[in-house]
């Protein structure tokens, strides 16, 4: 990764994931051959995911696609063969999941030989399921004291937060920032030492610049001794149902990795509001992505130099804005008040939902108080409508308190998707980024 990034190359990944281990080796060898530089995925099956073994193992007997590996019911030589030769140091997989009792999950990849996985005690938890909180923070906790024994082997594992992914859609950056953050804090009390640090593409571009600027002086600040890099997600909500409006939506995302010196992106294809992506929508993904990071990447392009790695043996480069923003204030205040709720992190995490110093905007699990509400304001932005007891106080930039209603919320999720879908109908001079006003502001 760090190779990849001081030679000025963005790493782009796709989230593939077939039951066959012919498709799936297929797959990730179009990955790797594909025009950019990649890393692999093994995205695994829902049925894995909520630790239903049994029915992934009936629907292997009974030759019923899945809609992803089941790597815990294959046989591990079977999963060795799909990696063999594809799989290594120059082309490293990792594997995506989903889970909140993911303890089979990570003694499976483990075996096999991988090292490296994404997730989190809160993020694997509240979005996907009613697992309690408590259950998946001490179900994580295990997984990473035991992942981080790779380091007798001389492996050394990696851990991805998915905590800047929060439901995918109108979270309000500094609280993607600050769960990103909290969940690379988590990782590191349990041993896990290299760490990247998610965060997912929102409605308004500036506003996520400043979001990754944020992300990136929280973990230098608080995660000091770790290994640590920036993995930008492509927007998670919905998508843009044109292919011209999917391709600028993916570019924009590919602009912010390199406007901010992110070292990767995780893709999303142009086929993703109609079908499950092909292995061949999964490569045109990464080829786009890949090719308007390197004309963004060109001084002529008018974006920053792409500031280098930020780790444990390398200090941070003058280049990175570290100047103030509300953004940052807001996670701040979010992330030092976990802090104070004890010295445990994973335990701290569970008292802050209890009392709504963390809550997260219309998710619905039952560890969630769901007091704060979030909208988009006139230029796109996203915003607090109603923090709730988080301990903002006046660092939040939300103003009055206001609410939402079920039509302007419903506006909000597509909100996006109407935005690029736009380009479509406007042709390629309309901008590829929201500047009209929203029709719910205030």
């Amino acid at each position: 990764m760090r190779a990849a990034h001081e030679r000025g190359e963005l790493v782009v990944q796709p989230r593939m994931g077939m039951g066959a281990p012919d498709a799936m080796r297929a797959g990730l060898a179009a990955t790797r051959a594909a025009d950019a530089t990649t890393v692999g995925t093994l995205t695994l099956d829902s049925y894995t995911r909520v630790g239903d073994l049994d029915a992934a193992a009936k629907a292997l007997r009974s030759g019923i696609a899945l809609n992803g590996y089941p790597i815990v019911t294959h046989d591990e030589s079977t999963t060795r063969q799909v990696l063999a030769g594809i799989a290594g140091d120059d082309f490293p997989v990792q594997v995506r999941h989903g889970s909140a009792t993911p303890l089979q999950i990570f003694g499976a990849l483990t075996r096999v030989g991988l090292d490296a996985t994404e997730g989190g005690p809160i993020s694997y938890c509240l979005p996907y399921g009613r697992v309690p909180l408590e259950q998946s923070v001490s179900n994580w906790a295990r997984c990473c004291d035991q992942f981080a024994r790779l380091r007798e082997l001389r492996r050394e594992p990696h851990l991805e937060t998915f905590g800047g992914c929060m439901l995918g859609q109108l979270c309000p950056p500094s609280q993607l920032v600050a769960i990103s953050v909290l969940e690379g804090l988590f990782f590191r009390q349990h041993g896990i030492r290299s760490i990247s640090l998610s965060y997912a593409q929102q409605t308004h571009p500036e506003q996520d610049r400043e979001a990754v600027r944020a992300l990136r002086r929280l973990y230098t600040e608080l995660l000091p001794d770790a290994n640590c890099h920036i993995v930008i997600y492509a927007y998670m909500g919905v998508y843009p149902t044109t292919t011209e409006g999917a391709h600028a939506l993916l570019g924009r995302a590919a602009e912010l990795a390199v406007a901010t010196g992110a070292e990767r992106l995780i893709v999303k294809t142009a086929a993703e509001a109609h079908h499950i992506p092909t292995v061949a929508d999964n490569v045109a993904a990464l080829e786009h992505a890949a090719t308007v990071a390197r004309a963004a990447s060109c001084p002529a392009a008018g974006f920053p130099a792409t500031p280098g790695p930020a780790s444990a043996d390398a200090p941070p480069v003058a280049s990175v804005d570290f100047a103030d923003s509300s953004t940052y204030a807001e996670a701040r205040a979010l992330v030092e008040a976990v802090m104070n709720c004890g010295p445990d992190v994973g335990s701290a995490l569970f008292r802050a939902f209890k009392r709504g110093y963390l809550d997260i905007p219309y998710c619905l699990h039952p560890d969630n108080m769901g007091r704060s509400r979030s909208y988009i304001d006139g230029t796109g932005r996203l915003r607090w409508a109603d923090t709730g007891l988080l301990p903002l106080g006046n660092t939040a930039k939300s103003g009055a308190v206001r609410s939402v209603s079920s039509t302007e919320l419903l506006d909000s999720l597509s909100y996006v998707q109407r935005t690029y879908d736009a380009i479509a109908l406007l042709g390629p001079a309309a901008p590829a980024c929201p500047t009209s006003p929203c029709p719910h502001s205030p």
